[in-house]
Protein backbone atom coordinates (compact mmCIF):
# COMPACT_ATOMS: atom_id res chain seq x y z
CA UNK A 1 0.00 0.00 0.00
CA UNK A 2 3.02 2.09 1.18
CA UNK A 3 4.71 1.45 -2.22
CA UNK A 4 1.48 2.40 -4.62
CA UNK A 5 1.09 5.38 -2.86
CA UNK A 6 4.84 6.66 -3.20
CA UNK A 7 4.73 5.52 -6.57
CA UNK A 8 1.33 7.68 -7.33
CA UNK A 9 2.88 10.39 -5.31
CA UNK A 10 5.88 10.29 -7.25
CA UNK A 11 3.52 10.21 -11.24
CA UNK A 12 0.15 12.04 -10.46
CA UNK A 13 2.19 14.95 -9.50
CA UNK A 14 3.51 15.85 -12.54
CA UNK A 15 0.50 14.28 -14.63
CA UNK A 16 -1.66 17.03 -12.88
CA UNK A 17 0.67 19.60 -13.02
CA UNK A 18 1.00 18.83 -17.31
CA UNK A 19 -2.80 18.77 -17.35
CA UNK A 20 -2.97 22.36 -15.46
CA UNK A 21 -0.69 23.73 -17.24
CA UNK A 22 -2.98 22.05 -20.50
CA UNK A 23 -5.95 24.28 -19.10
CA UNK A 24 -4.67 27.23 -17.68
CA UNK A 25 -5.28 30.93 -18.90
CA UNK A 26 -2.45 31.54 -21.43
CA UNK A 27 -0.97 35.33 -21.60
CA UNK A 28 -3.18 36.34 -24.28
CA UNK A 29 -6.17 35.63 -21.89
CA UNK A 30 -3.75 37.96 -18.61
CA UNK A 31 -3.22 40.70 -21.59
CA UNK A 32 -6.87 40.79 -22.65
CA UNK A 33 -7.86 41.50 -19.50
CA UNK A 34 -5.50 44.59 -18.60
CA UNK A 35 -5.81 46.05 -21.95
CA UNK A 36 -10.07 46.07 -21.08
CA UNK A 37 -9.26 47.13 -17.43
CA UNK A 38 -6.83 49.60 -18.88
CA UNK A 39 -9.07 51.21 -21.50
CA UNK A 40 -11.90 51.85 -18.64
CA UNK A 41 -9.29 53.92 -16.26
CA UNK A 42 -7.84 55.64 -19.29
CA UNK A 43 -11.33 56.84 -21.01
CA UNK A 44 -12.92 57.75 -17.55
CA UNK A 45 -10.01 60.35 -16.92
CA UNK A 46 -9.94 61.73 -20.32
CA UNK A 47 -14.28 61.81 -20.78
CA UNK A 48 -13.75 63.91 -16.99
CA UNK A 49 -11.51 66.02 -18.07
CA UNK A 50 -13.91 67.51 -20.54
CA UNK A 51 -17.20 67.74 -18.07
CA UNK A 52 -15.77 70.32 -15.36
CA UNK A 53 -17.65 72.91 -16.65
CA UNK A 54 -21.17 71.11 -17.22
CA UNK A 55 -20.66 69.22 -13.51
CA UNK A 56 -20.13 73.33 -12.33
CA UNK A 57 -23.17 74.23 -13.92
CA UNK A 58 -25.09 71.00 -12.76
CA UNK A 59 -24.05 71.30 -9.15
CA UNK A 60 -23.70 75.52 -8.80
CA UNK A 61 -20.35 74.96 -7.50
CA UNK A 62 -17.35 77.04 -8.32
CA UNK A 63 -14.69 75.55 -10.85
CA UNK A 64 -12.09 75.57 -7.78
CA UNK A 65 -14.93 73.33 -6.49
CA UNK A 66 -15.10 70.94 -8.88
CA UNK A 67 -11.77 70.40 -10.08
CA UNK A 68 -11.44 68.09 -6.56
CA UNK A 69 -13.44 65.87 -9.07
CA UNK A 70 -10.69 65.29 -10.84
CA UNK A 71 -8.00 66.05 -7.81
CA UNK A 72 -9.42 63.61 -5.36
CA UNK A 73 -9.55 61.08 -8.20
CA UNK A 74 -5.78 61.86 -8.40
CA UNK A 75 -4.54 61.58 -4.81
CA UNK A 76 -6.59 58.35 -3.97
CA UNK A 77 -4.57 56.75 -6.92
CA UNK A 78 -1.12 58.02 -5.64
CA UNK A 79 -2.08 57.01 -2.10
CA UNK A 80 -2.88 53.22 -3.09
CA UNK A 81 -0.22 52.84 -5.10
CA UNK A 82 2.64 52.11 -3.18
CA UNK A 83 0.51 49.18 -1.41
CA UNK A 84 0.02 47.41 -4.85
CA UNK A 85 3.34 45.62 -4.89
CA UNK A 86 2.66 44.22 -1.12
CA UNK A 87 -1.20 43.44 -1.77
CA UNK A 88 0.19 41.16 -4.62
CA UNK A 89 2.62 39.62 -2.20
CA UNK A 90 -0.08 38.56 0.10
CA UNK A 91 -2.90 38.05 -1.57
CA UNK A 92 -2.07 37.32 -4.73
CA UNK A 93 -2.73 39.08 -8.01
CA UNK A 94 -5.61 37.75 -9.41
CA UNK A 95 -7.47 39.06 -5.95
CA UNK A 96 -5.87 42.28 -5.70
CA UNK A 97 -6.69 42.73 -9.66
CA UNK A 98 -10.13 41.54 -8.99
CA UNK A 99 -10.85 44.04 -6.19
CA UNK A 100 -9.72 46.94 -8.30
CA UNK A 101 -11.80 46.41 -10.41
CA UNK A 102 -15.00 45.97 -8.36
CA UNK A 103 -13.83 49.55 -6.67
CA UNK A 104 -13.57 51.22 -9.66
CA UNK A 105 -16.54 49.81 -10.93
CA UNK A 106 -18.71 50.36 -7.73
CA UNK A 107 -17.11 53.91 -7.67
CA UNK A 108 -18.28 54.55 -11.08
CA UNK A 109 -22.14 53.39 -10.18
CA UNK A 110 -21.66 55.64 -7.35
CA UNK A 111 -20.65 58.75 -8.95
CA UNK A 112 -23.74 58.71 -11.11
CA UNK A 113 -25.89 58.79 -8.32
CA UNK A 114 -24.04 61.64 -6.76
CA UNK A 115 -26.51 64.00 -5.40
CA UNK A 116 -24.17 66.69 -4.55
CA UNK A 117 -20.19 67.83 -5.33
CA UNK A 118 -19.25 66.50 -1.91
CA UNK A 119 -20.72 63.27 -2.73
CA UNK A 120 -19.35 63.43 -6.38
CA UNK A 121 -15.96 63.82 -4.64
CA UNK A 122 -16.14 61.19 -2.57
CA UNK A 123 -17.25 58.44 -4.74
CA UNK A 124 -14.30 59.83 -6.94
CA UNK A 125 -12.15 58.81 -4.39
CA UNK A 126 -13.22 55.83 -4.15
CA UNK A 127 -12.43 55.15 -8.08
CA UNK A 128 -8.91 56.90 -7.84
CA UNK A 129 -8.13 53.35 -4.70
CA UNK A 130 -9.09 50.86 -7.54
CA UNK A 131 -7.86 53.20 -10.21
CA UNK A 132 -4.46 53.18 -8.28
CA UNK A 133 -3.94 49.56 -8.51
CA UNK A 134 -5.24 48.51 -12.20
CA UNK A 135 -2.12 49.74 -13.55
CA UNK A 136 0.92 48.45 -11.57
CA UNK A 137 -0.95 44.87 -10.56
CA UNK A 138 -1.36 44.99 -14.37
CA UNK A 139 1.62 45.63 -15.33
CA UNK A 140 3.32 43.01 -13.31
CA UNK A 141 0.68 40.26 -14.24
CA UNK A 142 1.49 40.25 -18.11
CA UNK A 143 5.35 41.04 -17.19
CA UNK A 144 4.95 37.60 -15.28
CA UNK A 145 3.17 35.51 -17.77
CA UNK A 146 5.09 37.06 -20.94
CA UNK A 147 8.37 35.44 -22.26
CA UNK A 148 11.37 38.03 -21.96
CA UNK A 149 12.25 38.01 -25.84
CA UNK A 150 8.56 38.88 -26.59
CA UNK A 151 8.26 41.39 -24.28
CA UNK A 152 8.23 44.41 -26.45
CA UNK A 153 5.44 42.90 -28.73
CA UNK A 154 3.17 42.37 -25.58
CA UNK A 155 3.70 46.10 -23.89
CA UNK A 156 2.81 46.94 -27.29
CA UNK A 157 -0.69 45.57 -27.24
CA UNK A 158 -0.76 46.73 -23.14
CA UNK A 159 -0.34 50.98 -24.59
CA UNK A 160 -3.40 50.69 -26.88
CA UNK A 161 -5.27 52.31 -24.44
CA UNK A 162 -2.97 54.91 -24.79
CA UNK A 163 -4.20 55.41 -28.59
CA UNK A 164 -8.06 54.86 -27.57
CA UNK A 165 -8.24 56.70 -24.60
CA UNK A 166 -6.80 60.30 -25.58
CA UNK A 167 -8.63 60.14 -28.75
CA UNK A 168 -12.47 58.88 -27.98
CA UNK A 169 -12.84 60.00 -24.36
CA UNK A 170 -13.11 63.71 -25.17
CA UNK A 171 -15.12 63.13 -28.00
CA UNK A 172 -17.61 60.34 -26.35
CA UNK A 173 -17.34 62.80 -23.01
CA UNK A 174 -18.75 65.71 -24.89
CA UNK A 175 -21.01 63.36 -26.92
CA UNK A 176 -22.58 62.17 -23.44
CA UNK A 177 -23.33 65.26 -21.67
CA UNK A 178 -24.82 66.88 -24.94
CA UNK A 179 -27.24 64.18 -25.79
CA UNK A 180 -28.05 62.80 -22.02
CA UNK A 181 -26.48 64.27 -18.93
CA UNK A 182 -23.38 64.11 -16.79
CA UNK A 183 -24.61 60.73 -15.09
CA UNK A 184 -23.56 59.50 -18.62
CA UNK A 185 -20.15 60.00 -18.39
CA UNK A 186 -19.67 57.56 -15.01
CA UNK A 187 -22.40 55.07 -16.41
CA UNK A 188 -20.48 54.34 -19.27
CA UNK A 189 -18.03 52.83 -17.42
CA UNK A 190 -20.35 50.05 -15.94
CA UNK A 191 -20.56 47.91 -18.45
CA UNK A 192 -17.04 48.00 -19.54
CA UNK A 193 -16.26 47.17 -15.68
CA UNK A 194 -18.45 44.44 -15.87
CA UNK A 195 -16.54 42.93 -19.13
CA UNK A 196 -13.28 43.17 -17.13
CA UNK A 197 -14.48 41.16 -14.17
CA UNK A 198 -15.75 38.58 -15.98
CA UNK A 199 -12.73 38.31 -18.26
CA UNK A 200 -10.85 38.73 -15.57
CA UNK A 201 -12.39 35.90 -13.24
CA UNK A 202 -12.40 33.24 -16.13
CA UNK A 203 -8.56 33.95 -17.78
CA UNK A 204 -6.38 35.37 -14.96
CA UNK A 205 -4.55 32.92 -13.41
CA UNK A 206 -5.21 31.58 -10.00
CA UNK A 207 -3.18 33.84 -7.37
CA UNK A 208 0.04 32.45 -6.36
CA UNK A 209 0.63 30.97 -2.72
CA UNK A 210 0.23 33.96 0.05
CA UNK A 211 3.80 35.08 0.98
CA UNK A 212 4.14 36.08 4.91
CA UNK A 213 6.39 39.12 4.53
CA UNK A 214 4.86 41.57 6.75
CA UNK A 215 3.55 45.28 5.59
CA UNK A 216 6.14 47.71 6.20
CA UNK A 217 3.24 50.09 7.85
CA UNK A 218 5.52 53.21 8.50
CA UNK A 219 7.18 52.58 5.32
CA UNK A 220 3.33 53.32 3.55
CA UNK A 221 2.46 55.65 6.51
CA UNK A 222 5.80 57.69 4.59
CA UNK A 223 5.62 57.46 1.21
CA UNK A 224 1.57 56.89 0.56
CA UNK A 225 0.87 60.66 2.28
CA UNK A 226 4.20 61.82 1.15
CA UNK A 227 3.08 60.96 -2.54
CA UNK A 228 -0.51 62.92 -1.87
CA UNK A 229 1.14 65.68 -0.23
CA UNK A 230 4.02 66.06 -2.57
CA UNK A 231 1.11 65.95 -5.71
CA UNK A 232 -1.35 68.35 -4.02
CA UNK A 233 1.21 70.73 -3.64
CA UNK A 234 2.26 70.96 -6.94
CA UNK A 235 -1.45 71.11 -8.31
CA UNK A 236 -2.31 73.69 -6.54
CA UNK A 237 1.25 75.48 -7.46
CA UNK A 238 0.15 74.97 -11.20
CA UNK A 239 -3.45 76.47 -10.95
CA UNK A 240 -2.05 79.25 -8.95
CA UNK A 241 0.89 80.26 -11.18
CA UNK A 242 3.26 80.40 -8.20
CA UNK A 243 4.11 77.06 -6.31
CA UNK A 244 6.38 79.30 -3.74
CA UNK A 245 2.14 80.11 -2.16
CA UNK A 246 1.24 78.66 1.71
CA UNK A 247 -1.29 76.08 -0.09
CA UNK A 248 1.37 74.79 -2.54
CA UNK A 249 4.56 75.10 -0.81
CA UNK A 250 3.98 73.53 2.66
CA UNK A 251 2.40 70.30 0.86
CA UNK A 252 5.61 70.11 -1.29
CA UNK A 253 7.96 70.39 2.04
CA UNK A 254 6.15 68.13 3.88
CA UNK A 255 5.68 66.07 0.88
CA UNK A 256 9.19 65.82 0.14
CA UNK A 257 10.26 65.02 4.14
CA UNK A 258 8.26 62.05 3.94
CA UNK A 259 9.37 60.65 1.06
CA UNK A 260 13.00 61.32 1.96
CA UNK A 261 11.84 59.04 5.18
CA UNK A 262 10.92 56.60 3.49
CA UNK A 263 14.27 56.02 1.20
CA UNK A 264 16.00 56.19 4.57
CA UNK A 265 13.95 53.73 5.99
CA UNK A 266 13.29 51.47 2.54
CA UNK A 267 17.26 51.35 2.44
CA UNK A 268 17.46 49.91 6.10
CA UNK A 269 14.22 47.82 7.28
CA UNK A 270 14.32 44.38 6.69
CA UNK A 271 11.34 44.21 4.68
CA UNK A 272 10.84 47.36 2.80
CA UNK A 273 7.35 48.24 1.59
CA UNK A 274 9.37 48.26 -1.82
CA UNK A 275 12.71 46.61 -2.58
CA UNK A 276 14.96 50.19 -3.35
CA UNK A 277 17.83 47.92 -4.06
CA UNK A 278 16.09 47.47 -7.53
CA UNK A 279 17.40 51.24 -8.01
CA UNK A 280 21.18 49.36 -8.41
CA UNK A 281 20.74 47.81 -11.61
CA UNK A 282 21.71 50.05 -14.09
CA UNK A 283 19.03 49.76 -17.07
CA UNK A 284 16.28 50.03 -13.97
CA UNK A 285 17.76 53.24 -12.81
CA UNK A 286 18.18 54.48 -15.66
CA UNK A 287 14.53 53.62 -17.12
CA UNK A 288 13.08 55.15 -14.07
CA UNK A 289 14.92 58.59 -14.26
CA UNK A 290 13.60 58.59 -18.18
CA UNK A 291 10.13 58.01 -17.35
CA UNK A 292 10.58 60.94 -14.37
CA UNK A 293 12.16 63.42 -16.93
CA UNK A 294 10.35 62.71 -20.13
CA UNK A 295 6.76 62.90 -18.79
CA UNK A 296 7.59 65.91 -17.24
CA UNK A 297 8.12 67.66 -20.36
CA UNK A 298 5.71 65.67 -22.17
CA UNK A 299 2.51 66.09 -20.03
CA UNK A 300 3.36 69.68 -19.02
CA UNK A 301 3.78 70.58 -22.73
CA UNK A 302 0.53 69.12 -23.83
CA UNK A 303 -1.43 70.98 -20.79
CA UNK A 304 -0.04 73.88 -22.42
CA UNK A 305 -1.67 73.28 -25.84
CA UNK A 306 -5.16 73.40 -25.01
CA UNK A 307 -4.36 77.28 -23.25
CA UNK A 308 -2.66 78.46 -26.06
CA UNK A 309 -5.41 77.42 -29.02
CA UNK A 310 -8.04 78.81 -26.22
CA UNK A 311 -6.52 81.91 -25.34
CA UNK A 312 -4.16 82.65 -28.06
CA UNK A 313 -6.70 81.65 -30.89
CA UNK A 314 -9.83 81.82 -29.30
CA UNK A 315 -10.35 78.71 -30.10
CA UNK A 316 -13.83 76.63 -28.23
CA UNK A 317 -12.74 73.55 -25.82
CA UNK A 318 -14.50 71.23 -28.17
CA UNK A 319 -11.65 72.52 -31.63
CA UNK A 320 -8.65 72.30 -29.48
CA UNK A 321 -9.36 69.14 -28.44
CA UNK A 322 -9.94 68.33 -32.12
CA UNK A 323 -6.40 69.59 -32.91
CA UNK A 324 -4.83 67.14 -30.24
CA UNK A 325 -6.39 63.79 -32.04
CA UNK A 326 -3.14 64.21 -34.86
CA UNK A 327 -0.37 64.03 -31.96
CA UNK A 328 -2.78 61.46 -29.67
CA UNK A 329 -2.66 59.16 -33.35
CA UNK A 330 0.67 59.47 -34.06
CA UNK A 331 1.67 58.53 -30.00
CA UNK A 332 0.13 55.42 -30.35
CA UNK A 333 0.76 54.34 -33.35
CA UNK A 334 4.75 54.86 -33.47
CA UNK A 335 4.11 52.95 -29.71
CA UNK A 336 2.86 49.97 -31.52
CA UNK A 337 5.95 50.00 -34.00
CA UNK A 338 8.78 50.64 -31.58
CA UNK A 339 7.72 48.62 -28.99
CA UNK A 340 7.11 45.77 -30.94
CA UNK A 341 11.03 46.46 -32.46
CA UNK A 342 12.46 46.54 -28.60
CA UNK A 343 12.42 43.29 -29.05
CA UNK A 344 15.21 42.67 -31.86
CA UNK A 345 17.07 45.80 -31.90
CA UNK A 346 18.56 48.18 -29.30
CA UNK A 347 16.64 49.48 -26.47
CA UNK A 348 18.79 52.65 -26.42
CA UNK A 349 18.93 53.39 -30.51
CA UNK A 350 14.77 53.43 -30.24
CA UNK A 351 14.76 55.58 -27.01
CA UNK A 352 16.95 58.05 -27.76
CA UNK A 353 16.07 58.13 -32.03
CA UNK A 354 12.51 58.81 -30.07
CA UNK A 355 13.70 61.43 -27.25
CA UNK A 356 16.02 63.83 -30.66
CA UNK A 357 12.62 63.20 -32.68
CA UNK A 358 9.99 64.86 -29.72
CA UNK A 359 12.70 67.34 -29.06
CA UNK A 360 12.86 68.02 -32.92
CA UNK A 361 8.94 68.18 -33.45
CA UNK A 362 8.47 70.25 -29.89
CA UNK A 363 11.05 72.76 -30.96
CA UNK A 364 9.22 72.75 -34.12
CA UNK A 365 6.57 73.81 -33.09
CA UNK A 366 7.83 76.31 -30.30
CA UNK A 367 9.82 78.39 -33.09
CA UNK A 368 6.40 78.35 -34.96
CA UNK A 369 4.28 79.28 -32.87
CA UNK A 370 2.78 82.98 -32.94
CA UNK A 371 -0.74 84.68 -33.08
CA UNK A 372 -2.19 83.58 -36.66
CA UNK A 373 0.07 80.33 -37.29
CA UNK A 374 -0.87 77.90 -39.26
CA UNK A 375 -2.99 75.31 -37.94
CA UNK A 376 -1.40 72.96 -40.88
CA UNK A 377 1.67 73.80 -39.78
CA UNK A 378 1.49 73.11 -35.94
CA UNK A 379 -0.65 69.94 -36.30
CA UNK A 380 2.58 68.72 -38.67
CA UNK A 381 4.97 69.51 -35.70
CA UNK A 382 2.81 67.81 -33.31
CA UNK A 383 2.67 64.39 -35.49
CA UNK A 384 6.38 64.62 -35.37
CA UNK A 385 6.53 65.00 -31.80
CA UNK A 386 3.29 62.30 -31.50
CA UNK A 387 6.10 60.00 -33.45
CA UNK A 388 8.82 60.65 -30.68
CA UNK A 389 6.95 59.82 -27.57
CA UNK A 390 5.70 56.48 -28.98
CA UNK A 391 9.34 55.42 -29.60
CA UNK A 392 9.83 56.30 -25.53
CA UNK A 393 7.69 55.99 -23.00
CA UNK A 394 6.34 51.82 -23.60
CA UNK A 395 10.09 50.88 -24.96
CA UNK A 396 11.77 51.90 -21.74
CA UNK A 397 8.93 50.44 -19.07
CA UNK A 398 9.50 47.21 -20.97
CA UNK A 399 13.51 47.62 -21.51
CA UNK A 400 13.43 48.32 -17.56
CA UNK A 401 11.38 45.37 -16.61
CA UNK A 402 11.96 42.67 -18.59
CA UNK A 403 14.78 41.32 -16.96
CA UNK A 404 13.98 41.53 -13.53
CA UNK A 405 13.35 38.57 -11.28
CA UNK A 406 9.76 37.40 -10.79
CA UNK A 407 9.74 38.20 -7.16
CA UNK A 408 10.66 41.69 -7.70
CA UNK A 409 8.33 42.36 -10.79
CA UNK A 410 5.79 43.64 -7.63
CA UNK A 411 8.23 46.41 -7.16
CA UNK A 412 9.35 47.01 -9.81
CA UNK A 413 5.91 47.84 -11.44
CA UNK A 414 4.67 49.57 -8.68
CA UNK A 415 8.10 52.04 -8.87
CA UNK A 416 7.43 53.07 -12.24
CA UNK A 417 4.09 53.98 -11.68
CA UNK A 418 5.23 56.20 -8.75
CA UNK A 419 8.32 57.85 -10.51
CA UNK A 420 6.05 58.28 -13.83
CA UNK A 421 2.95 60.11 -11.89
CA UNK A 422 5.37 62.30 -9.78
CA UNK A 423 7.60 63.18 -13.51
CA UNK A 424 3.36 64.27 -15.17
CA UNK A 425 2.33 66.28 -11.77
CA UNK A 426 5.95 68.00 -11.55
CA UNK A 427 5.52 69.08 -15.54
CA UNK A 428 1.55 70.13 -15.35
CA UNK A 429 2.61 72.12 -12.07
CA UNK A 430 6.16 73.49 -13.05
CA UNK A 431 5.14 74.91 -16.83
CA UNK A 432 2.44 76.48 -16.31
CA UNK A 433 4.35 78.53 -13.32
CA UNK A 434 6.57 79.27 -16.26
CA UNK A 435 3.65 80.49 -18.13
CA UNK A 436 2.41 83.27 -15.22
CA UNK A 437 5.64 84.49 -14.80
CA UNK A 438 6.45 85.03 -18.83
CA UNK A 439 2.39 86.23 -19.15
CA UNK A 440 3.50 88.53 -15.81
CA UNK A 441 6.49 90.26 -17.59
CA UNK A 442 4.67 90.37 -20.89
CA UNK A 443 2.15 92.61 -19.20
CA UNK A 444 4.59 94.43 -17.24
CA UNK A 445 6.28 95.60 -20.69
CA UNK A 446 2.98 96.51 -22.17
CA UNK A 447 3.06 99.35 -19.64
CA UNK A 448 0.43 100.61 -17.31
CA UNK A 449 -2.67 99.62 -19.28
CA UNK A 450 -1.49 96.42 -18.79
CA UNK A 451 -2.97 95.34 -22.24
CA UNK A 452 -1.55 91.90 -23.25
CA UNK A 453 -2.04 91.29 -27.16
CA UNK A 454 -2.28 88.43 -28.67
CA UNK A 455 1.49 88.26 -29.81
CA UNK A 456 3.09 89.00 -26.60
CA UNK A 457 0.59 85.89 -25.06
CA UNK A 458 2.28 83.79 -27.91
CA UNK A 459 5.73 84.69 -26.90
CA UNK A 460 4.59 84.14 -23.04
CA UNK A 461 3.49 80.25 -24.30
CA UNK A 462 7.28 80.20 -26.44
CA UNK A 463 8.79 80.83 -23.33
CA UNK A 464 7.52 78.04 -21.38
CA UNK A 465 7.30 75.76 -24.39
CA UNK A 466 11.04 75.70 -24.21
CA UNK A 467 11.67 74.56 -20.87
CA UNK A 468 8.92 71.57 -22.03
CA UNK A 469 12.26 71.25 -24.55
CA UNK A 470 15.31 71.17 -22.06
CA UNK A 471 13.00 68.29 -20.27
CA UNK A 472 12.44 66.41 -23.11
CA UNK A 473 16.28 66.61 -24.31
CA UNK A 474 17.62 65.92 -20.42
CA UNK A 475 15.40 62.55 -20.80
CA UNK A 476 18.71 61.70 -23.48
CA UNK A 477 21.30 61.44 -20.43
CA UNK A 478 19.76 58.22 -18.49
CA UNK A 479 18.56 56.81 -21.68
CA UNK A 480 22.32 56.71 -23.03
CA UNK A 481 22.56 53.93 -20.48
CA UNK A 482 20.01 51.54 -21.54
CA UNK A 483 21.06 48.06 -22.74
CA UNK A 484 22.69 48.71 -25.91
CA UNK A 485 21.79 45.12 -27.63
CA UNK A 486 18.11 43.33 -28.10
CA UNK A 487 16.98 40.92 -25.05
CA UNK A 488 18.55 37.52 -25.45
CA UNK A 489 16.46 34.52 -24.89
CA UNK A 490 16.99 32.94 -21.36
CA UNK A 491 19.33 29.95 -21.61
CA UNK A 492 17.62 26.77 -19.44
CA UNK A 493 19.75 26.49 -16.05
CA UNK A 494 23.05 23.79 -16.30
CA UNK A 495 21.53 20.61 -14.46
CA UNK A 496 23.95 19.93 -11.71
CA UNK A 497 26.09 16.75 -11.59
CA UNK A 498 26.24 14.77 -8.51
CA UNK A 499 29.25 12.87 -7.20
CA UNK A 500 28.27 9.77 -9.41
CA UNK A 501 28.96 12.31 -12.63
CA UNK A 502 25.27 11.62 -13.73
CA UNK A 503 23.72 14.74 -14.47
CA UNK A 504 20.68 15.54 -11.52
CA UNK A 505 16.84 15.73 -13.18
CA UNK A 506 16.32 19.85 -13.84
CA UNK A 507 13.36 20.29 -11.65
CA UNK A 508 10.22 21.45 -13.22
CA UNK A 509 9.87 25.26 -13.57
CA UNK A 510 13.47 25.76 -13.37
CA UNK A 511 14.70 29.63 -14.38
CA UNK A 512 17.84 30.85 -14.92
Amino acid sequence: MSARTANDGGTSAPAGRARGAATAPGPAGTLLVVVVGSIMSVLDITIVNVAVHPLATAFGASLATVQWVATGYTLALVAVVPAAAWSMDRFGAKGVYLTALVLFTLGSALASLAWSIETLVLFRVLQGLGGGLLMPVGMAMVIRASERERMGRTMAVLGIPVLIGPVSGPVLGGWLIDAASWHWIFLVNLPVGAVALLLAVRLLPPGEPRRTRRLDVPGLLMLSPGLALLIHGLSTGGERGDLTAPGASAPIVAGVLLCAGFVARGLTARDPLLRLRLFRERTFAAGLATMTLFPCGYFGSMLLTPMYYQTVRELGAAQAGLLGVPLAVAVGLSMQIATRRVDRVSPRLVVVSGVALAVLGLSSFTALLGPDTSYWSLCGAMLVMGAGVGMVMMPVSTAATRDLPADDVPSGSTLLNIVSQVGVSLGTALLPVVLASATGDAAGAAGAAGMVGAAERAGAFRHAYWWAVALLALAALPALLLPSGPSRPARPAQPARPSGGVPAPASPGTRP
